[in-house]
C-alpha cells in the first residue's frame, strides 16, 4: 500500500492493493513450449558467450598489465594519480614514447586535445574546446582526471577551483586533465616519478587551461 501512496492514490489502498496481489498470482499468458525451448536454447548460447568473453577479457588484461610494466615509462606513469596500468597503457600508447616527439608540455597538450584555443576578433575573445584532436587519447585524460580526483588532494582542489557551478563540470574536468598532461610531461621530461607536494604548486603565471 505504501506503493500505492506514493503514486499519489489516497482511497480504497486496501482493496486496490488486493486486487494487485491477486492479478499477479493468478496464471499467467504462456508462450508455445517451440517457442520456450528456442528462447531458453539462446539464452544458454548467450551465457556461454559472455563467459568466454569475460575469460579472454580476463587473459587479455593480465597479458596488457605484464607488458606494460615492462615497459620504462611505466614506473612513471603509474605514479601520476589516477593512472592504473590499463589507462596507463592507453595513455602510453596514445602519446607514444619517443623521448623527443613533444617540444614541450603545450605541445604534449595539444596533441591531447585538451589544451583550448583562444579566437579573438576586434574587441570579443573566446575560449572554446579544441575539436581537431586524438579523440582516443582525449578520452583516455579525460577518465584520467576523473579518476584523479579520489587520488590527489592536489587534482581534487584545483577541479574545485575551476568548476564554480554545475554547468561547469566538464570544462573543469578538461582543464584538469590539461593539467595531468603538463605534469605528466615534466615526469617524463626530468625522468621523475610523481609527487603530489611539487606537482600543484602554483606558479606566478600558470599555463592558462
Amino acid at each position: 500500500m505504501s506503493l500505492l501512496r506514493k503514486g499519489g492514490r489516497r482511497r480504497n489502498l486496501q482493496r486496490r492493493a488486493s486486487e494487485i496481489r491477486s492479478a499477479l498470482r493468478a496464471p499467467q499468458l504462456a508462450a508455445p513450449p517451440l517457442v520456450t525451448e528456442a528462447q531458453a536454447a539462446n539464452t544458454s548460447a548467450l551465457v556461454a558467450v559472455i563467459t568466454t568473453l569475460g575469460e579472454q577479457i580476463t587473459k587479455l588484461e593480465a597479458e596488457l598489465v605484464e607488458a606494460f610494466d615492462r615497459h620504462p615509462d611505466a614506473e612513471i606513469l603509474r605514479s601520476l594519480p589516477g593512472l592504473g596500468a590499463i589507462l596507463g597503457a592507453r595513455v602510453l600508447a596514445e602519446f607514444g614514447d619517443a623521448p623527443d616527439r613533444y617540444d614541450d608540455a603545450r605541445a604534449r597538450r595539444d596533441y591531447a586535445g585538451t589544451a583550448p584555443i583562444t579566437r579573438a576578433s576586434g574587441t570579443s575573445r573566446v575560449v572554446i574546446a579544441r575539436l581537431a584532436r586524438n579523440k582516443r587519447l582525449f578520452d583516455a585524460c579525460y577518465q584520467w582526471a576523473f579518476c584523479a580526483l579520489t587520488t590527489s588532494p592536489g587534482a581534487r582542489a584545483y577541479y574545485d577551483d575551476h568548476d564554480p557551478g554545475p554547468r561547469t563540470s566538464k570544462v573543469a574536468r578538461r582543464k584538469l586533465a590539461n593539467k595531468l598532461v603538463g605534469i605528466l610531461h615534466g615526469c617524463l621530461a626530468h625522468r621523475t616519478v610523481y609527487d603530489e607536494s611539487i606537482a600543484w604548486q602554483r606558479p606566478a603565471v600558470e599555463f592558462a587551461a
